[in-house]
């Protein structure tokens, strides 16, 4: 195994990285150069997809197998470059003895997915009606960087009560507020914090801006989506958010330590912590904290979403699965053992059979993965086969970005952008200019990402569904304070 490193400079097969991979006949290309040394590398794509990544990718693979104690490396077929490591990487390390690493859980803490399915046909979401679904979740959940809680049963949260929230999960929330909807569906409730780890507050993070926060969606790539299910001819509906400025804050402050302990860290997202760190232990309750407010996110905004389906659609969604993404969990590996799974914008896959799911609904079936596409794309729900061992038990978590934001904001036309989605019928927000740097161009065709998952026999797909409407946050947001009308429309009884 190489030695650790922060930054990598002076790569001696930079230049010709591609032509090294090889293809292993199940799935999956292997990466062996100078650079790396021992570490396996496994690049789930398809040749079209290797074709794609960017060149500089090849420095934050060699990160990725540069943290202390790494046993294997994972690249999804959504890779793209991240801060430090790869966006799409699962990375391995050894749980005894090998570091927590940082960039790969990212500052989006437990960012994941929910999904949810109806019995409403898909020919009763007419345009006018997509449009009254966006405006009533509007009136519900705040989004973009630096969204606000809206109207919620929460109300104004203490210090003391935000402690128990995030300690708690969905477990504390649902016993204290009462549950709205059945969440057995879901990965998990909460996840265990330590009774005597305290939150970082102040530092430069300042993670408590998550307490008014909590129950908003945020900017980015988070979003809810209207679908119309392909196989069920069914509404469907997704969310994607996470840990917002609690999360974003708590890693900031975690990574100032990280660099004290190793001032020989050059870039910032490539900090860790070993076992013997004072930090150690403090960072893991931190992701877990955060995977906690994730959940709860999820949690508070599905509740609005179903609220404002009922109110367009006269009809309840069914949670299908919640599942989290960014986030250290250890877990048993039957090619490396006991293991730091570091899952970077990747999902956990697990199997029919795996002892994970022992005892759970999902015990012989194997549990939901949820990928989604662009918001003009297909997005896709998947059930992991046996063969995901070959990738850690993980999948991509997204179709993954092909044009980096500053590239879509120079070189995408709004106004025919604008067109685009006009011509395939899918609203954003409010009719409102679709944000550029989230645009479908932005990211790679769904259908091929799909294609390498299933073609290394990693997860079967149980359901593709085409977006109907799309919510995202925009950088306009404090512009747009002008009221829509309530009653643009009169919309008939779904009948």
């Amino acid at each position: 195994m190489s030695e650790p490193q922060a930054s990598v400079s002076g790569l001696r097969d930079a230049r010709d990285w591609k032509d090294k991979t090889v293809w292993s006949g199940e799935g999956y290309y292997t990466l062996h150069t100078e650079d790396i040394g021992d570490t396996p590398v496994r690049l789930f794509l398809t040749p079209a997809l290797l074709a794609e990544l960017e060149d500089s990718l090849y420095q934050q693979i060699v990160n990725a197998t540069r943290f202390p104690g790494v046993s294997l490396v994972v690249i999804t077929p959504d890779a793209h470059t991240g801060y430090g490591v790869p966006v799409g990487s699962v990375i391995l390390t050894d749980a005894e003895r090998g570091a927590i690493a940082m960039g790969p859980v990212g500052f989006d803490i437990g960012c994941g997915m929910m999904s949810a399915r109806s019995d409403v046909p898909a020919e009763v979401a007419t345009y006018e009606r997509r449009l009254a679904f966006n405006r009533a979740v509007m009136r519900r959940v705040e989004m973009g960087v630096g969204g606000k809680r809206k109207r919620h049963r929460l109300g104004e949260i203490s210090e003391e009560e935000f402690q128990r929230l995030v300690r708690g999960g969905a477990e504390y929330y649902t016993r204290t507020y009462g549950a709205t909807f059945d969440r057995s569906h879901a990965e998990r409730h909460r996840i265990p914090v330590d009774d005597d780890w305290r939150i970082p507050w102040g530092g430069k993070g300042h993670p408590e801006r998550g307490i008014k926060e909590l129950g908003s969606l945020g900017g980015g790539n988070h979003f809810i989506e209207l679908q119309r299910c392909e196989d069920t001819g069914t509404l469907f509906v997704q969310v994607h958010t996470g840990s917002r400025g609690f999360g974003h804050g708590m890693v900031t402050n975690y990574l100032g330590l990280a660099r004290a302990e190793h001032p020989e860290i050059k870039e910032l997202d490539l900090g860790y912590f070993l076992p013997d760190s004072p930090h150690y232990r403090d960072y893991l309750n931190a992701v877990a904290a955060g995977g906690n407010y994730a959940i709860l996110n999820r949690l508070i905004i599905y509740e609005q979403v179903a609220e404002a389906f009922r109110e367009v659609f006269q009809a309840e969604l069914e949670l299908i699965y919640e599942i989290s993404h960014n986030l250290a969990q250890r877990e048993w590996n039957p090619e490396v053992g006991e293991s730091w799974v570091h899952r970077k914008g990747a999902t956990r896959a697990f199997p029919a059979g795996h002892p994970g799911l022992a005892g759970t609904m999902w015990e012989e079936t194997g549990h939901p993965v949820l990928i989604p596409g662009s918001n003009m794309d297909f997005s896709y729900i998947l059930r992991p086969l046996p063969g995901a061992v070959k990738s850690a038990f993980s999948v991509n978590h997204g179709a993954g970005r092909r044009m980096s934001r500053g590239a879509a904001i120079r070189d995408l036309s709004q106004e025919a952008i604008n067109a685009q989605y006009r011509a395939a019928g899918i609203p954003v927000n409010v009719e409102a200019p679709v944000p550029i740097d989230e645009a479908a161009p932005c990211y790679k065709i769904a259908h091929e990402v799909i294609s390498a998952v299933v073609g290394a026999g990693l997860a079967r797909v149980e359901y593709a569904l085409w977006p109907l409407s799309s919510l995202k946050g925009t950088e306009t947001r404090r512009r747009r304070r002008r009221r829509e009308p309530e009653a643009q429309v009169a919309l008939p009884p779904v009948l």
